[in-house]
């Protein structure tokens, strides 16, 4: 059994409402565990990359910037347990082994590029709220110190606060 998971299936019990259930983020429910597996970055990766086609080990770390061999096998083992991903072993020497995606992890793809799609509509916006919050940061902390920011700066602050509200 893998670190962190549960023998069976917790639904969330205790709570009155559906929707509570559904969003319960107590560690043993179930929902929460499966979050916390698709929704991990390497999980996404590779559930990118394995869209419509196989791939091997290898390819697969060629393609994940920033990886350890160690990380992609438990991430495909993990997938894979979830019966997300297929792995197939090909009796040949050297051995090939090839990964790819299963009719449920095509639907949870589906998924994952409504959110790809979301941020990409909204990447300007973020960068935006980004800037104005280290701003706003930066200057905060200068004033708990007794400085005073440059006019420039201030009204850059107020600019791009105004922008991220409108």
């Amino acid at each position: 059994m893998e670190e962190g998971t549960s023998k069976s299936p917790s639904h969330c019990t205790g709570t009155e409402d559906d929707r509570a259930r559904q969003w319960d983020t107590r560690e043993g429910c179930e929902v929460r565990q499966i979050l916390d597996r698709v929704a991990d970055k390497w999980s996404l990766l590779v559930i990118a990359l394995l869209d419509r086609r196989t791939l091997r080990f290898t390819e697969l770390r060629r393609e994940i910037d920033g990886i350890s061999q160690r990380m992609l096998t438990v991430t495909l083992r993990q997938l894979e347990r979830d019966g997300l991903v297929r792995r197939t072993v090909h009796p040949v020497v050297p051995p090939r082994v090839d990964y790819r995606l299963t009719p449920l992890g095509g639907t949870l793809h589906r998924t994952i590029q409504a959110l790809v799609t979301w941020t990409e509509d909204h990447q300007d916006e973020i960068a935006a709220a980004r800037a104005a919050y280290d701003d706003r940061a930066a200057y905060e902390k200068a004033a708990a110190y007794g400085e005073t920011a440059p006019y420039e700066e201030r009204a850059a602050y107020g600019e791009r606060a105004a922008g991220v509200a409108g």
